[in-house]
């Protein structure tokens, strides 16, 4: 692996394995993960300024805010200052992010180099993982499970957590419905997304997800070996 400075922005539907890839490469490698899902969560129950303007938002059935969410990716970068390879999981979401994002790291972060890797997987296999998924409840772990059949992801310990013994649950927007709702929004982002990111010089690398997650980090090795000097 190289031992310059990168981001990854993980592209891909809920449920394509961002979050899973992200901890196995955590583990494994000693990158940084930024979940902006996790961090949003982490705001929330912390009550922060930022936690409080989000719990809102969700509450009023509105769309957490573009502002909102650059603001809170700033502040985390400015204040982690981290030294390794970091991966973006869940952000940019939208155009308008990708557009601040990138205007904020060609100012204060030029001693990365961003990388874009777009996960490939069908509607069909999103559901099904969604719907057998569940997350760890301690806010500082998250860690991600399912009891689909045939999958490396069960929890070994019952319904609790492999790593910090705290309860597992079914996140709340994980029903057919919202999926569902969620894809189409996904979808509604993605091509203007990737398009931006290839108009930008930035390389889109792609990897086929729909595989146990050992393939997959075989593939996203392979893929960087090749293309990371």
């Amino acid at each position: 692996m190289s031992s310059s400075k990168e981001i990854y922005i993980f592209v891909g539907p809920p449920g394509s394995g961002k979050g899973s890839l992200s901890q196995l490469c955590v583990r494994t490698m000693g990158w940084i993960q930024l979940s902006t899902g996790n961090l949003c969560r982490k705001h929330i129950a912390e009550g922060t300024d930022i936690g409080k303007e989000i719990d809102l938002a969700i509450k009023s059935g509105k769309l957490i805010s573009n502002s909102l969410v650059t603001r809170m990716v700033v502040d985390w970068f400015l204040e982690q200052k981290p030294l390794g390879t970091v991966i973006l999981d869940g952000y940019p979401r939208t155009l308008a992010q990708a557009e601040r994002f990138c205007e904020l790291a060609s100012r204060d972060l030029k001693e990365f180099n961003i990388r874009v890797v777009r996960f490939l997987i069908s509607d069909e296999a999103v559901i099904d993982r969604l719907m057998n998924r569940f997350v760890c409840t301690n806010k500082d772990c998250q860690a991600v499970y399912s009891l689909a059949a045939g999958t490396t992801l069960a929890p070994r310990k019952g319904m609790f957590c492999d790593n910090c013994s705290s309860l597992l649950e079914r996140r709340l927007d994980d029903d057919l419905q919202t999926i569902k709702n969620r894809l189409k929004t996904y979808y509604e982002h993605e091509r203007e997304l990737v398009q931006f990111y290839e108009r930008s010089g930035l390389p889109v690398y792609e990897v086929h997800v729909e595989q146990p997650l050992a393939g997959v980090f075989d593939d996203f090795s392979a893929l960087i070996e090749a293309h990371v000097s």
